[in-house]
């Protein structure tokens, strides 16, 4: 069996504060993660390069730029273009979902997200998307 790699650094792209704040807890707290927030794409892309995560949790619907886009811009870093990604958001209709999927994301969260399984939600996505390769 392969060993997956740990996950450990974590960018959360989310423009709401107290879902940041909650999300916050619920990994760094809860999970033990180290967790990047920026409240932008246009600050995620900004700060990617330097924190270099290993997986990105994009909230869809942002002013400027949403998460669609977002994860189209760290498609275009050579060094992200395989990094998973999972969008957050509450539009989890399944046609919704699936165009999620299409973008490129390995899943979806619903919201509101339970902050006491988040991390270990994110971590079973981590696992099953190590396997997609």
């Amino acid at each position: 069996m392969m060993q997956v790699e740990a996950l450990e650094r974590i960018m959360l792209v989310e423009d709401e504060e107290d879902i940041r704040a909650v999300a916050e807890v619920a990994l760094e707290s809860v999970g033990g993660f180290t967790l990047k927030t920026c409240s932008s794409g246009h600050e995620a892309l900004e700060a990617i390069e330097k924190f270099a995560p290993q997986l990105v949790i994009l909230d869809v619907m942002m002013p400027g730029m949403d998460g669609p886009e977002t994860l189209r811009g760290i498609r275009e870093l050579a060094d992200f273009a395989g990094t998973p990604a999972v969008f957050m958001t509450a539009k989890v209709q399944s046609d919704e979902i699936a165009s999620y999927l299409a973008e490129g994301a390995v899943d979806v969260i619903p919201k509101p997200f339970d902050p006491m399984t988040l991390a270990s939600q994110i971590l079973e996505i981590w696992r099953s998307s190590r396997f997609i390769g």
